[in-house]
């Protein structure tokens, strides 16, 4: 497979529809303190972890791979459903058991605050978690990540504040929290993926689908315009393949073919319309690409669960 430069994707409007498509989904942070001595262990999840160093050297541990030595502000992405240990060596060297001497929850929420390793002054502190982001809600940005991604930034570059805040966002649990969040991370996200052009032949590490530029530009076309009338081979057409080389190519890059991923596109954009309670029901069916109210609904309904009118009734209510 020709593989293109990521370097040319970064100064085009492709690039950027992708970039301000960037959605978080979902974020579950920790404030993570480790004494010399002690180690901190997390399972594997379903969705790709997110580990940052504010203080502190040690190494890490990510699946079965060999320990990696981590510096302040260093950036760790762990691919889906790996383990991540963190370890902070006594002045032998010796590293003891994985053991959490307090693990400090939000009562409103119930959700980890903070864990603890150790009993004697931390040594490494950082912020851990998991996340799932998604270009235009469709495409999961990390999914194919197949090894961990790793940068140091040299004065944390905000990094530090954004996930900090993010951090107590979630542990207030006031209103426009998932809002905020989102937000916050995204942030993250985008200073990641600025650092990673820093090492061209690493970007394709860094956001997956960025390996395959053509590819990238057919999905950039549908997030830009999702009503639009995409078909395979029209988009093959602007990718400069041919039908079969861009269905083989496309499902390799992204996991699902086109159509799955803009009728993806479509309801998440509709969605959003519903939410915002600014359109009918048949103008948001209309703007989304649908041709009729029912062919919209039963769409949405498969996706969502509700009808579109029962769904904007209950985002109302929350």
């Amino acid at each position: 497979m020709v593989t293109e430069n990521p370097e040319h994707m970064l100064l085009s409007a492709d690039l950027e529809a992708l970039i301000s498509s960037l959605h978080v989904d979902f974020v579950n942070l920790t404030e993570c303190v480790v004494s010399k001595g002690w180690r901190l262990s997390f399972a594997g999840n379903d969705r790709p972890g997110i580990h940052y160093n504010i203080t502190g050297h040690g190494q890490v541990r990510i699946g079965r791979q060999p320990p990696v030595p981590i510096a302040p502000h260093t950036l760790i992405i762990v691919p889906p459903r790996q383990s991540f240990t963190i370890e902070a060596a006594g002045r032998s060297g010796h590293v003891g058991k994985t053991a959490v001497r307090k693990w400090e929850t939000n009562d409103a929420s119930g959700t980890l605050q903070r864990a603890v390793a150790g009993n004697g002054r931390p040594h490494l502190l950082m912020i851990c978690g998991y996340f799932q982001a998604g270009y235009g809600g469709a495409v999961d940005v990390f999914s194919s990540l197949q090894l961990p991604l790793m940068q140091t930034f040299e004065d944390g570059s905000g990094l530090h504040y954004n996930l900090k805040s993010a951090l107590k966002e979630l542990h207030a649990q006031e209103v426009g929290m998932n809002t905020m969040t989102s937000a916050l991370l995204k942030q993250v996200l985008i200073m990641l993926f600025r650092q990673s052009l820093k090492s061209p032949e690493r970007t394709g590490d860094a956001f997956p689908l960025l390996r395959d530029a053509r590819i990238a530009q057919a999905i950039a076309a549908m997030v830009a315009e999702p009503a639009a009338e995409h078909t395979v081979e029209l988009l093959a057409q602007k990718c400069g393949l041919s039908r079969s080389g861009f269905m083989a190519r496309f499902s390799e890059s992204v996991g699902d073919t086109p159509m799955v991923v803009l009728r993806r596109l479509r309801l998440r954009k509709a969605a959003e319309l519903l939410r915002a309670k600014s359109m009918s029901v048949e103008q948001v069916a209309s703007v989304t690409g649908y041709r009729s109210r029912n062919g919209f609904s039963r769409a949405f309904r498969k996706a969502y669960g509700f009808d579109p009118a029962q769904y904007r009734a209950a985002a109302a209510s929350t």
